[in-house]
């Protein structure tokens, strides 16, 4: 009978403290990343073609406007400007601005995208062979994108994976566990356009190592 109590006594215990319940689940790790961009106003980026019209002005107006690789667009009388990020009318706000400011009076200029680049990611460290890739917005996962470098070599800290990403302007870094991705155990993330994937601590540049030892949570973007 004292046994039977006994137990009873530790089933109704082990009931009353319920397990803690640590952040996880793809609701928690959308909240901590950055979602890739949806139907909002297209952003440019680097490889853009663009169109700038400057109203009676066809010595300042193009069709054939490349945005290098630094994400600038050269104009006449201004010079480089940055285009980056930036919507057609915010790029034409700068533009008129400073126009404005010394050349034109009251310019009136459209800036539209003539040919969008293929949005690409950077992948880096232990791959079979790291470059520059293109992938599908808002479709290649980080699984993917490891792939297209021709997979992980035998060395690779799969623990040990990082994304950097430009989020705002400000440059962020997110570690995550690949081998944990692969077992189902978390997430596949979302790569977006621009991103650089490093695999393995050992590949990844000093300045960056005391980013990966500081990071505080699997899968959260943090400002470096």
């Amino acid at each position: 009978m004292t046994r039977k109590l006994a137990a009873l006594g530790f089933v109704v215990l082990s009931a009353c403290q319920a397990p803690i319940k640590l952040p996880h689940g793809e609701a928690t790790f959308k909240s901590a990343i950055p979602a890739p961009p949806g139907k909002e106003e297209y952003r440019i980026t680097r490889g853009d073609t663009l169109s700038v019209n400057v109203f009676q002005e066809p010595d300042l107006s193009t069709n054939n406007l490349r945005v290098d690789s630094g994400g600038y667009v050269a104009m006449p009388l201004i010079g480089q400007v940055s285009a980056l990020n930036k919507t057609g009318p915010e790029l034409a706000q700068d533009i008129t601005r400073r126009l404005a400011s010394r050349y034109l009076v009251s310019p009136n200029v459209t800036v539209n995208v003539v040919t969008p680049s293929a949005p690409k990611v950077i992948v880096e460290g232990s791959v079979t062979n790291p470059g520059v890739y293109d992938i599908r917005s808002g479709q290649t996962t980080l699984l993917e994108a490891i792939a297209l470098a021709a997979g992980p070599t035998r060395t690779a800290k799969l623990s040990q994976v990082v994304i950097f990403r430009e989020v705002e302007g400000q440059r962020m870094g997110a570690l995550f566990d690949v081998a944990a991705i692969r077992r189902g155990e978390a997430p596949d993330p979302l790569i977006m356009s621009d991103d650089t994937v490093v695999l393995g601590y050992s590949n990844i540049k000093s300045a960056w190592r005391d980013f990966l030892q500081a990071a505080p949570i699997i899968g959260v973007f943090t400002r470096f």
